[in-house]
């Protein structure tokens, strides 16, 4: 994915909205709230992004930088069972890391709307899931991928885990 480069206020930005986006879902968080949450006035962040899509699209693809990165690695090399393990790990690497954001994005609309009509990302999530799942393609292999998928957002945001720690998760 060809991104262009975020200005230092425009990072803010980012970061601020995928908080926001965490805790109050796509919908659910204004340009108000993000400009709020920045201290600025809304114009700023309009100057910043023109659209709340903009943002939207900002955070998703922010988010996917490392994914991408690791999926290019694991295809390096070879996509050999110790590529797949490498990738399983920063995977789960990333859903601790951003715990708080994991299940709410992954079951928010718009977040799922903005994901499944994105065509780089769904072009990265085929490399991906063709890496992890060994290069298996059809109907059984959309049902391991998704179940992959769940089991690790449900697991990091689970309510009986919250109060475990990152490592012993």
């Amino acid at each position: 994915m060809e991104r262009k480069p975020y200005t230092e206020a425009q990072s803010r930005t980012i970061a601020v909205a995928l908080d926001l986006f965490a805790e109050h879902g796509v919908s659910g968080t204004s340009l108000q709230m993000i400009a709020d949450a920045l201290g600025v006035t809304k114009a700023v962040v309009y100057h910043q992004f023109k659209t709340k899509e903009a943002i939207v699209i900002a955070v998703a693809e922010r988010e996917l930088e490392k994914l991408e990165q690791w999926v290019s690695d694991a295809e390096s090399d070879g996509a050999t069972p110790t590529a797949r393990e490498a990738l399983l790990e920063h995977l789960i690497d990333l859903a601790l890391l951003r715990r708080g954001a994991v299940s709410t994005l992954q079951v928010d609309p718009g977040m799922v709307r903005f994901l499944g009509e994105h065509r780089p990302f769904q072009e990265l999530m085929i490399r991906m899931f063709g890496v992890l799942l060994g290069g298996e393609t059809g109907a059984s292999a959309q049902v391991a991928a998704a179940m992959l998928s769940a089991v690790i957002g449900g697991t990091v945001g689970h309510p009986f885990v919250t109060g475990l720690d990152d490592e012993t998760l």
